[in-house]
């Protein structure tokens, strides 16, 4: 866990199986089960099981993150009876790697890797070892109520002076009205902003981890946001809250940055909206520049610790995340940016009508397609990534409860990821 990721090494690995012909050795239907959180991704499971006679795959839907899926898929894997194959975010694939709880996949999917974008690849690659396959990213764009922007004579905000004066006009505009709501519960946001903003929280040197949350990039990042609750700009609220969703709906919180998987949760919570909506990429700390950042990285298909049927799991895994009409379908429902490196295959992102028209006609995988090549690839998630989640949002809340400075809030982060690595035993460069 203290080296850097590197490529699958060719000779450990072996030719991968394609999943699409052959039924095990006594002649039965190898049975599979896959936990996922993504909303309708039953259509793709589906169309795998259409397509392959020896081997069926049932999914379990669990609650994302680390406090619902992610302990019921570990408390599943020490009890000695886990699902076969489970989604999960890159931020987490190396707390499961620590616990123990994944399968080795490098003989089954080792060959695969130029299927994949590069830095989404290595995402499940340790050593030369591979321990899961990237299903899809989550770069993020500025999703944006065009009617109310044009209703207020205001141009896209292309710069963060530009979405400052923005928030002064739209809040200038409705008492209830504001440009965003500050997610204060949304760990992955706010660890986006300040990776946009230059940040890397995590790396490795020699034998150990350096660790700088609070650093001057995330600072940077912090006061101007400090500045918009100072001013009463942006909302205090959870978003994924019954409040958010109805300020959504209303028109009441009218952008919200948020990864490219985010347009179905927008067109599922607010369908009276459809043509209201459009994209644009996020707003810049320099004119003229083009830095993104993704929400948490993105998601993988993991093969989990004491599955009975390895191989057949890490085959789906691999087909589910390259086949072209499964990556369709995950893109339509909101898995995330695809990650494999051709997408010119995938039918959704060269005509989507359902949403297309939702966005007024705009291609919005063009704003996408952008920002993910746009996002910084050296980003390293650190082991015990739940822990900075946790302690990220509480120290946060705290202080905007308190009326404190947030920027202090990420320093006391730095603190309790220093603690909390030395407390498992794992180095930390002073």
């Amino acid at each position: 866990m203290l080296t850097a990721c590197s490529s699958a090494d060719d000779d450990d690995t072996s030719p991968d199986s394609s999943a699409d012909g052959t039924e095990g050795s006594s002649g039965e239907v190898v049975e599979l089960t896959f936990q996922s959180w993504v909303p309708n991704i039953d259509q793709a499971v589906d169309a795998f099981n259409a397509a392959h006679d020896d081997v069926n795959v049932t999914l379990e839907t669990v609650t994302a993150g680390p406090d619902g899926g992610y302990a019921t898929m570990q408390s599943a894997v020490q009890a000695g009876n886990p699902a076969d194959v489970a989604q999960v975010g890159y931020d987490a694939i190396p707390d499961f790697l620590i616990n123990d709880a994944l399968e080795d996949i490098t003989d089954y999917v080792g060959d695969s890797a130029d299927v994949f974008a590069d830095w989404q690849w290595q995402t499940g690659v340790f050593g030369d070892r591979v321990y899961a396959v990237p299903q899809a990213s989550g770069p993020l764009g500025q999703f944006y109520r065009k009617d109310i922007f044009d209703e207020l004579g205001l141009a896209y905000p292309e710069t963060w002076d530009d979405y400052y004066e923005a928030a002064k006009a739209i809040r200038e505009s409705d008492s209830d009205r504001y440009i965003a709501a500050f997610a204060f519960n949304q760990a992955p946001w706010m660890i986006g902003l300040a990776e946009q903003a230059g940040a890397s929280w995590f790396s490795i040197e020699g034998e150990a981890w350096n660790v700088d949350i609070d650093s001057a990039e995330t600072a940077k990042m912090a006061d101007f946001w400090q500045r918009l609750i100072d001013e009463d700009l942006v909302k205090i609220v959870a978003d994924f809250s019954n409040e958010w969703n109805a300020d959504i709906q209303n028109g009441d919180i009218v952008t919200w940055i948020s990864g490219s998987w985010a347009d179905a949760i927008l067109r599922g919570t607010a369908p009276d909206t459809a043509g209201s909506w459009a994209v644009g990429a996020m707003p810049q700390w320099d004119a003229g520049e083009s830095v993104s950042a993704t929400w948490g990285g993105g998601s993988a298909s993991v093969v989990l610790k004491g599955s009975e049927n390895p191989e057949e799991a890490a085959e789906f895994a691999l087909w589910l995340n390259s086949d072209p009409e499964s990556v369709s379908i995950l893109t339509s429902v909101g898995a995330g940016w695809p990650a494999i490196a051709d997408t010119s295959q995938i039918e959704s992102l060269q005509e989507d009508p359902e949403v297309f028209d939702f966005y007024g006609g705009q291609d919005i995988w063009d704003v996408f397609a952008e920002s993910d090549a746009n996002v910084d690839t050296s980003w390293t998630w650190p082991p015990l990534s739940s822990t900075l989640f946790s302690s990220l949002t509480d120290n946060v809340k705290a202080a905007v409860d308190a009326g404190e400075p947030i920027a202090d809030a990420y320093a006391q982060t730095e603190t309790d990821m220093v603690d909390a690595l030395e407390q498992r035993g794992i180095s930390v460069n002073e």
